[in-house]
């Protein structure tokens, strides 16, 4: 006969039937159980410990269930702008001069002259380069517009007469003049013979307005005015006043107010009809 089994072996025999059981009614459970009876030793226990501690009992941090962030990498510092250079060797200019006045010690003063000697030595090479760039550049060199040499200069000048007075010359086909004086107007009496003698040498036609009805030495043939000048847009109270008329447009073209020597009479005809703005500088 049989021993009976003990309780040991019988509690034994209910595990397997209960583990048998949840293994058939869920499936998914059992591939959960295979998949971690596969995983190595190590990461089965490392996954209970991290359970257990973290979940269950919840000791956070001194656990490491936090898990801190990898430190972020400082982006390398970019290099200084040339401006915020420049503007460091300002302020330390100033600070080296502020402190050499304030207190004039040997050591303050010495620094002082050194870092500006150093600075000027600094300038003197900027200025050395920008020259021999502009010399190699002639797209750089405004004296091949405008000469500053003597020589250099004198040939400009006598091509530029020459340019004025072919445009000078062709003027009277369009143009005219109105000349604003007044009787009682000192600078009127140096000016009117200024004018008279451009109108004369390249033919171009002068009307002559008297703004206070006297006459003209210089202009017999004179024009009381009938507010001409505020229908022209001229300042109504200066004279004498000397405006070109473009008779191909019909407005008027302002030349200049006051006294004018008779070069720069013609310069300023020749400009205003023969030159764009910002192409003669």
């Amino acid at each position: 006969m049989p021993a009976p089994a003990s309780k040991a072996a019988w509690r034994l025999l209910a595990a397997c039937a209960i583990a048998n059981a949840v293994s058939l009614s869920s499936p998914a459970l059992a591939q959960s159980t295979a998949t971690r009876a596969d995983a190595p030793p190590h990461a089965q226990s490392a996954e209970r410990q991290d359970s257990f501690y973290c979940e269950e009992r919840r000791l956070g941090y001194w656990f490491y269930c936090n898990r801190s962030k990898p430190p972020v990498q400082d982006e390398p510092a970019h290099a200084a702008s040339a401006t915020s250079q420049l503007d460091a060797i300002t302020a330390t200019l100033r600070e080296l001069k502020a402190k050499a006045i304030l207190e004039p010690t040997p050591a303050n003063v010495t620094a002082y002259i050194r870092f500006q000697r150093a600075q000027l030595d600094r300038a003197s090479l900027f200025s050395d380069v920008w020259q021999r760039a502009i010399w190699q550049d002639p797209e750089l060199d405004y004296t091949l517009q405008r000469p500053v040499s003597t020589l250099g200069k004198r040939q400009w000048q006598d091509s530029r007469s020459a340019e004025r007075n072919a445009a000078m010359a062709q003027l009277s086909e369009r143009y005219g003049l109105f000349y604003f004086f007044a009787q009682s107007c000192g600078a009127c009496e140096v000016m009117s013979p200024i004018v008279q003698s451009v109108a004369s040498t390249w033919h171009i036609a002068v009307r002559a307005i008297s703004t206070d009805g006297g006459p003209s030495r210089h202009f017999p043939n004179y024009t009381v005015e009938t507010n001409q000048r505020s229908r022209m847009g001229l300042e109504p109270k200066v004279t004498p006043a000397v405006v070109l008329w473009d008779a191909q447009t019909g407005r008027p073209i302002p030349i200049g107010y006051g006294v004018m020597s008779a070069d720069e009479l013609q310069d300023r005809i020749y400009l205003l009809t023969s030159k764009e703005a910002g192409r003669d500088y």
